[in-house]
Order: structure tokens, then sequence, then C-alpha cells
């Protein structure tokens, strides 16, 4: 059984320790112990948790899209020429950049700030298993 330490499940789920305390306060998480007798996340149910808090709607989503990778996060940065963009997201700890025509950044109001979501589908995609 794999546990994660209270800031280990934050930085995955990419968001404060206080609030994956207060999740375990409020039972949404069950506490393990670690065996340093700290508080700590069973790895699987925090899986679970993410799936949970990735497959629930967003406000204003699209009804249907057959990309299952979605990531909302924060444009923070636009470069714009003639006819490309290039478009920065910061979605938790993950910095995803997109290339779209610049027509497209601007219809869709993209600057600085604005809260978007990233929809990612792919052929390929390689995962790896960070060092312990």
């Amino acid at each position: 059984m794999t546990s994660l330490r209270i800031s280990d499940a934050a930085a995955l789920l990419g968001v404060s320790d206080d609030t994956v305390r207060r999740w375990i306060d409020q039972g949404r998480l069950n506490q393990v112990v670690l065996e340093n007798g700290r508080k700590g996340v069973d790895g699987r149910e925090l899986a679970a948790f993410a799936q949970r808090m990735a497959d629930a709607p967003e406000s204003g989503a699209s009804v249907a899209v057959s990309a299952r990778n979605r990531m909302r996060g924060i444009v923070t940065r636009v470069v714009k020429d003639g006819v490309m963009a290039q478009v920065e997201l910061q979605a938790g700890p993950f910095r995803i950049v997109s290339l779209m025509s610049r027509e497209s950044a601007e219809e869709l109001g993209l600057d600085v700030g604005t809260v978007a979501v990233a929809s990612i589908k792919s052929t390929h995609v390689v995962v790896g298993i960070p060092e312990a």
C-alpha cells in the first residue's frame, strides 16, 4: 500500500496542505498514520478522490467533448504574432503551452489572468515514474 504525506498529496492535487487537512477533518478523505507517526493519505484513495474531483462538472463546461484530459488553470503568458499565438496556462503545478491561431486566442479572450481549461487529446503520451 502506498501512503503519501499530506504535503505530497496537496502538491499532487494542486492545493495547500491545509486544504487536504480540512478534507480529512470533513471526512472527504481518510487519514492514515505513516511509519513516522504523522498523518498521511492512502495513495489509492487519493487517486479515486482526484478522479472524482476531475469528473465533477465545471461551471460553463462543454456538454460533451472527446478529449478526456482537461486541466483548469490561469493564463500566465500570451505571445501573438501576425498569424499565431502561444498561450501558457498554469494548472496547479503544471505548465501547459498551446499554439493556436491568433484569431482563436482573440475570440476566446485569452489574456494573462484569464481562467481557461486546456483539453489535451494525444495519441502519444509518455508516462514516467519520478525518483523516490
